[in-house]
């Protein structure tokens, strides 16, 4: 499987999206960027394409959206998550709910423990 890179300009259309929280933080994963909130992961970045982690009823109603999409690798999309439009590549209003939803969503999870380090 063949991993998409994200250019610089991807990692400011993503940045630009990411809420300003001292409790967010954004990581490096395999060349492209994911968004965290309590050690787990409610924005991604692949590639070009900027992925939200939605409830279900959320996730059905965001694929509703004209633009929206499947989010990970072609033939094997991430699970509970979906692009965002590219018409969205600046913050509108909308992409700002979108984003404030998928946010609470995954704060609500419970936290992700830390795998221990192997020796």
């Amino acid at each position: 499987m063949e991993i998409a890179k994200a250019s610089d300009a991807d990692k400011e259309v993503f940045r630009a999206h990411v809420p300003d929280r001292p409790d967010v933080s954004v990581k490096p994963m395999f060349g492209n960027l994911g968004a965290f909130i309590n050690g787990n992961m409610f924005m991604g970045l692949f590639g070009s394409a900027v992925g939200l982690r939605l409830a279900p009823g959320d996730l059905d109603e965001f694929l509703s959206i004209a633009g929206t999409g499947p989010f990970g690798p072609s033939g094997r999309p991430m699970g509970g998550y979906a692009s965002i439009p590219t018409s969205w590549n600046k913050p509108t209003a909308a992409s700002r709910a979108w984003v404030d939803r998928s946010l609470a969503y995954v704060e609500a999870l419970p936290p992700k423990k830390p795998k221990p380090r192997k020796s």
